[in-house]
């Protein structure tokens, strides 16, 4: 008990009063709040309790950092997304307060447990995967180094789906994540803005009217984003549509009453669902609106905030909007907000009456994008015929740019129509689309990747021909995770191991991890290390007994693959090689091998019918492995059920190796990769999206590195890829396949996978066996160094003193040197006790 209860430094001292004063405001909660007392509270209440206490520390800072920023009036940072993955809440903000220790000592008094507490917060799942994710860590990253910074999406009353295996299958079940209410968030209904849909353009001699449009409420709610230990408290705002009160009882509409009532439910669906694809375009009409709703709302926003600014219209030296881009970035995540560019051309020249060559000057030194993927599926290709219907103006506005574009292009490309062709923003063919990421790089200064290798791509092959075009506007941020959440909130072990040796600076400074590299030989480091990871081993093995009731070895590597089911990260890959495992296991049963618990882990998009089926074959080769008696605890094959942020949390800190395999060239960046090596796991993978710049740092020699190499997987693409070659030339990859396709793997239905075959033989576009040779030969070198603990854990610390580059927090300094044109500042601002000047 004193162990559990001993103070952890990183955690913030728990000073008497604080313990006392979060007991009683815990109790005022408990009965003013949630109007309960301890005879009848439940858990749930008492999590409410304390979510409640801790966000009133929120509210005084959060006021006075909005106070601060309109007295210093700063360039604001706009973050569009229409993702934000921010899973769970009350423990970062106790983390970020430094009030940890106080809450956890206040809650023991009270005779509760706070981990427990802790586990009945729901995820804020609004979002699929590394996308949404990156914007959480990015609004973490922008509040702990004080950038007046906004994230700017869509309140989800239905997120990410909660994924349940039935029978070895993948079953969705809706995410009701607010059934229960959201302590976080605060309302703003004096805010609530008008959006405007279909209709039809007037061009009249005062200019042009979008007129006779259905008009949709956008109501604000606020969720506060606290820095590290700052005082900052950065604002997230999320929009929820509403149906005007008069919506459908407009004159037409004499005498249904009722049904128009009912019919506010076609308003209000534009934020019901989070569209559940990872990099997968699928061209709904809802998912328009979703893009334009959250634009709209949000481009009113900043404008009303622009000019009731120090600055702005009451400046009477410069013409308005001037200064608009010296006072306002807006960042685009990926291409789903990229209607920003013509709304705010319609705002300036439509309603603002800017000229439309001032105002396309505004817009481009306004705008940035960022581009999150090279798959051609992935790409926003909207049907004209939509557009037409639902924005008239935009596509008219987007017409325009259009020209102008190409009658530059062809002024310096004379005659070069294929060149034309290539680059428009508009595709002409059967069905005329609009292709959203051009728009985004005609729109906006600067284009970036995620990774440099990502980059390298963008503007060799994705976008070839704007780059020679502008080659100034293409830069490379390479991603980073927030080291507040993916190391001191969830493996405050090591957090502490990592302290005791060089100080608390690298949370706030990652590169200070740097100074490990003094330990790699220290015997009393070494341990501490490996110590850490066999506890967090043990409480995740627990976890998986007390949630799944599967038993696994603690002793056991545990080899981990987490991320979203797609053919491109080669989880079938992983498959191959449990399958040669085990048959090596059965061919020799008596030899002595490493053991493994391989666990995979991901959500399959609901129509994406082969990652459903990559699903079924983990859990029936599970299935086989596990109740297979001559292979005792030597190996184990587990599906994570509904990975999430919350569980990402939990296996990260007890994984040995991370997989990280998709073919050279498919994965942008990645971040799983990243937080995999900060929390002490070595890493097998390919030189693909920043996996090459984690071997860079570390060192090529301390990750598993194998396979193809870019100019491979091109040179293979030349010669044409047959994978029939490789199954007739290695014969534990065509005993593997083969029992797969007999059906050795579903016995009650033989021919379960033939697609999964056949997609492998015949049209693999990610070229599995081509890394397979390669794969389980470094493979059989991981083996090899887990036997031997210490040189193992040498490289864990090897690679964790390296991790440093990945933190959002460098990634957001570039950003804002390189991009947005501000600098992080380091002042304080006072807390709320401390009274103003």
């Amino acid at each position: 008990d004193g162990e559990r209860r001993k103070q952890i430094s990183v955690r913030g001292i728990a000073g008497l009063g604080d313990v006392a004063e979060v007991r009683k405001s815990f109790n005022r909660h408990l009965h003013f709040t949630l109007v309960k007392d301890r005879n009848v509270a439940t858990p749930r209440d008492y999590y409410f309790a304390l979510a409640h206490t801790v966000r009133d520390h929120l509210v005084g800072r959060w006021i006075r950092t909005q106070q601060h920023y309109y007295e210093r009036d700063p360039k604001r940072i706009y973050y569009l997304s229409l993702e934000f993955y921010m899973g769970r809440t009350l423990q970062n903000t106790m983390v970020n307060l430094g009030l940890q220790n106080a809450c956890d000592e206040a809650i023991y008094q009270l005779g509760l447990d706070l981990e427990e507490l802790e586990e009945i917060e729901e995820d804020a799942g609004l979002g699929n995967g590394g996308l949404g994710r990156l914007a959480a860590c990015f609004l973490d990253s922008m509040a702990t180094l004080g950038l007046a910074a906004y994230g700017y999406g869509i309140r989800y009353e239905f997120g990410i789906f909660n994924q349940k295996i039935v029978n070895g299958w993948q079953v969705e079940e809706a995410d009701d994540w607010l059934r229960y209410g959201n302590p976080w968030e605060k309302a703003r209904p004096e805010y609530m803005l008008p959006v405007h849909f279909y209709g039809r353009v007037d061009h009249t001699p005062e200019g042009v009217k979008w007129i006779d449009t259905q008009i949709v409420l956008a109501m604000p709610y606020d969720t506060p984003v606290p820095g590290y230990k700052n005082n900052t408290v950065n604002t997230m705002r999320l929009w929820s549509a509403k149906a005007p009160n008069d919506f459908n009882l407009q004159e037409f509409n004499v005498g249904d009453y009722v049904e128009a009532v009912l019919d506010r439910n076609l308003a209000e669906n534009i934020s019901r669902v989070l569209y559940p694809n990872d990099n997968f375009f699928e061209g709904k009409e809802l998912r328009l609106k979703q893009e334009y709703f959250v634009v709209a709302a949000t481009l009113q926003d900043i404008i009303r905030r622009f000019k009731s600014s120090k600055f702005g219209c009451r400046d009477p030296v410069r013409t308005c909007f001037e200064t608009f881009p010296d006072k306002v970035a807006i960042q685009l995540n990926d291409t789903h907000p990229a209607l920003s560019i013509p709304e705010l051309m319609r705002i300036l020249v439509d309603v603002e009456k800017v000229d439309w060559d001032k105002a396309w000057e505004v817009t481009k030194r306004t705008c940035a994008y960022t581009n999150h993927t090279v798959l051609p599926e992935a790409l926003e290709r909207w049907p004209v015929s939509m557009f037409e219907k639902l924005l008239p103006r935009h596509l008219e506005i987007i017409y325009a740019l259009n020209q102008m574009h190409l009658d530059r292009v062809a002024a310096l490309y004379p005659g070069d129509t294929d060149r034309l062709r290539r680059m428009s923003v508009i595709e002409e063919g059967d069905c005329k689309r609009i292709n959203m990421a051009h728009l985004c790089v005609i729109g906006s200064h600067a284009v970036n990747g995620v990774a440099r290798i990502h980059s390298d791509i963008v503007k060799n092959s994705v976008f070839k021909d704007f780059y020679e075009l502008e080659p100034e506007k293409f830069q490379n941020k390479t991603n980073g995770i927030t080291p507040r959440r993916w190391l001191l909130l969830c493996n405050p072990g090591l957090a502490d191991v990592i302290a005791e040796k060089i100080g608390e600076g690298f949370i706030t400074d990652l590169s200070q991890l740097k100074k490990l590299l003094d330990f790699i030989n220290n015997e009393t480091f070494i341990r501490d290390v490996a110590k850490v990871k066999q506890e967090n081993k043990l409480k995740f093995a627990a976890y998986l007994e007390q949630q799944y009731k599967v038993k696994i070895n603690p002793s056991s590597m545990f080899d981990v693959q987490v991320k979203r089911i797609h053919e491109y990260k080669r989880q079938l890959l992983n498959c191959l090689h449990a399958i040669t495992l085990y048959n090596r296991i059965r061919s020799n049963p008596s030899k002595s091998f490493v053991p493994r618990t391989i666990m995979i882990g991901g959500k399959a998009a609901p129509g994406y019918h082969m990652a459903k089926m990559i699903i079924k074959l983990i859990t029936s080769i599970g299935e086989v492995i596990n109740n297979d008696p001559c292979v005792g605890d030597r190996l184990r094959v587990i599906f994570l059920e509904n990975y999430r942020v919350s569980l990402a949390e939990k296996v990260i800190p007890a994984a040995d190796l991370s997989q990280q395999i998709s073919t050279a060239g498919t994965e942008a960046s990645g971040t799983g990769n990243m937080k995999f090596m900060v929390n002490g796991a070595l890493t097998i993978g390919t030189m693909d999206g920043a996996n090459v710049e984690m071997a860079e740092e570390a060192g090529e020699e301390n990750l598993f590195i194998f396979g193809m190499r870019v100019e491979d997987v091109e040179a293979l693409d030349r010669q044409g890829y047959n994978a029939q070659e490789y199954y007739e030339r290695l014969p534990e990859l065509r005993q593997a396949v083969d029992q797969i396709s007999s059906g050795f793997f579903s016995p009650q239905d033989p021919g379960c996978f033939k697609d999964v075959v056949n997609m492998l033989m015949y049209h693999d576009r990610f070229k599995v066996f081509a890394d397979y040779e390669a794969y389980i030969k470094c493979q059989g070198q991981v083996d090899q160094l887990f036997m031997d603990p210490r040189e193992w854990t040498k490289k864990v610390i090897r690679n964790i003193a390296c991790s440093g580059k990945f933190s959002s927090d460098r990634t957001i300094t570039e950003y804002g040197r390189e991009i947005w044109g501000v600098e992080p500042s380091a002042t304080k601002i006072p807390p709320p006790n401390i009274p103003r000047d």
